[in-house]
């Protein structure tokens, strides 16, 4: 895990958690909700906690994630800079589809990427 993540979260890294890291190595995404699932499963929702590692200054994380290899299945959601301690986002993001996923992340001035799976639910 980069060490930025402890100092974004002020020494609260949920380190049990699985994770995922942007490919810019300025976010991740601490999956509280895995696996993820499309659909959602009624027990467990598709918690991601997300940490970014430049001070946010108050503006939301906005999130687009796309289905990767179709041409549609778009998700956009918004989150305010509300919680703390540190630089995180908690979100609930579900998709209508099983399968990879590519998410853009854009905060202050700043972006990252990541792909996470989403397993079909049982």
């Amino acid at each position: 895990m980069p060490a930025w993540i402890g100092r974004a979260t002020d020494a609260n890294t949920p380190a049990s958690q699985p994770f995922a890291v942007s490919d810019q190595g300025n976010a991740a995404g601490f999956l509280f909700g895995y696996p993820l699932t499309a659909p959602s499963r009624p027990n467990m929702n598709n918690k991601i906690l997300w940490v970014v590692r430049t001070p946010r200054d108050g503006q939301a994380l906005i999130i687009t994630a796309r289905h990767m290899g179709a041409s549609r299945g778009v998700v956009r959601v918004q989150l305010p800079a509300d919680s703390g301690p540190g630089e995180i986002y908690p979100s609930i993001i579900d998709v209508p589809a099983p399968g990879c996923w590519h998410f853009t992340l854009q905060w202050r001035h700043a972006s990252a990427t990541v792909d996470l799976r989403y397993t079909a639910r049982d």
